[in-house]
């Protein structure tokens, strides 16, 4: 198990001790996580390592998973598609699922904690359970600009908890309750962040038939039309015109996610008779993801909406230099022509390749300042620190915290 010590290396002695200090202040509360999957997207992956050094800093950190059927996650991947303002046609029929489904864990689900925090719309309902605890709904998806219908629908349920949390100011709504802007993280300890020796990364690639004669490069996303992989394909073929590279699409899928399957079907069909893409349905394997970033010469993230991003902080935290759609929490992460390079269109995607592919010293430097960008802002430690504060910041309104 990575201990908190381990990362005095990366982040200094004073951050860690700094959580140390805070965490000793929550002493005796239960915190509670609750959300739709233990595998797969990035609250999962987040909750995987943020849960264990909660606990070691002796606060009781825990995490639970509704439960939910086919119909249930096809509901709420509608919601997850409209809120990103997506054109998603909502029926009566598809609010009574939620409801129906939110009703039966309302009833089974075991609601022990002290501050019980809820991750994104799926489990938004078990705010019926409130009593006298302290809520927290956690939106980890871009909802700048939602569907109105079900942005109405969620809200009668976001106004009754004690505060909402949000990654990037754009994202914020006007609610009657407190807000908080709170980033997501990587851990840089992680299998899937951790330094790779070069047989490992060479292993993987040799294991998905991939040569390192040719540039390489990576999209690693769950096949989801948000993702635009369909974009990413065109852009790559406009750059194979002048520049002889290859495309490598990876990603899993995640339990609430039931449109993956057509997805992957759709890009594979697309990428056919082309021996230079590669699509790779990978397990939950982090060290070939790891791999892969790493083999590769330029990371793209051409999402058409976005919440964070973490794929794009895992390649910048690499030193990749990294092309990617100006959407969501994803200018945070990359400013323009310093730590990477922002797109708009498929066009402009293909042009930034290109610009990368034939600079490697200008793509190197971008990549290197990305690293810095990272390190600064979005490793888990930081993280931890404002997560401790917002739970303290709900038991000392009268004091001044700032995040």
């Amino acid at each position: 198990m990575i201990k908190l010590q381990d990362y005095i290396p990366i982040v200094g002695q004073q951050v860690v001790d700094d959580l140390r200090l805070l965490a000793d202040k929550l002493k005796g509360r239960v915190i509670q996580n609750i959300n739709s999957t233990s595998v797969g997207g990035g609250v999962a992956e987040i909750l995987n390592r943020m849960v264990p050094l909660l606990q070691e800093l002796s606060i009781d950190a825990r995490w639970d998973v509704i439960k939910g059927g086919e119909q249930f996650f096809e509901v709420t991947k509608k919601f997850h598609n409209a809120l990103h303002g997506l054109q998603e046609k909502m029926n009566k029929s598809d609010f009574d699922i939620f409801l129906e489904t939110s009703q039966k864990n309302i009833e089974e689900m075991n609601i022990y904690g002290d501050i019980i925090f809820i991750h994104d719309p799926q489990p938004v309902a078990l705010i019926k359970n409130k009593k006298d605890n302290k809520w927290i709904w956690r939106c980890h998806v871009d909802v700048s600009n939602p569907d109105q219908k079900v942005w109405k629908f969620l809200k009668n349920f976001v106004v009754k908890y004690d505060a909402a949390v949000f990654s990037a100011p754009s994202f914020s709504q006007r609610l009657p309750i407190r807000q908080f802007l709170i980033s997501p993280s990587i851990d840089p300890l992680s299998d899937k962040n951790k330094e790779l020796p070069e047989d490992v990364i060479s292993e993987v690639l040799k294991k998905y038939g991939i040569t390192n004669d040719k540039p390489i490069v990576t999209q690693i996303s769950r096949f989801d039309r948000l993702k635009d992989p369909l974009g990413v394909i065109t852009a790559y073929r406009q750059v194979k015109k002048s520049i002889d590279c290859q495309l490598i699409l990876a990603g899993g899928g995640a339990k609430d996610d039931p449109e993956g399957v057509k997805v992957f079907e759709e890009v594979t069909e697309r990428a056919k008779e082309d021996k230079d893409i590669h699509i790779l349905l990978l397990p939950q394997n982090d060290i070939e993801v790891n791999a892969l970033q790493r083999a590769s010469t330029v990371i793209i993230q051409k999402s058409l909406k976005e919440g964070f991003g973490l794929t794009v902080t895992e390649a910048l935290w690499k030193a990749k230099p990294v092309v990617a759609s100006h959407v969501g929490g994803i200018p945070l992460q990359i400013r323009h022509k310093y730590s990477g390079l922002l797109c708009h269109s498929v066009d402009g995607a293909a042009f930034a390749l290109k610009q990368l592919l034939n600079s490697p010293g200008y793509a190197k430097k971008l990549g290197e300042n990305g690293r810095e960008h990272v390190k600064n802002n979005f490793l888990l430690t930081r993280h931890l620190k404002e997560y401790i504060l917002l739970f303290l910041s709900l038991y000392y309104k009268d004091d001044v915290v700032y995040l």
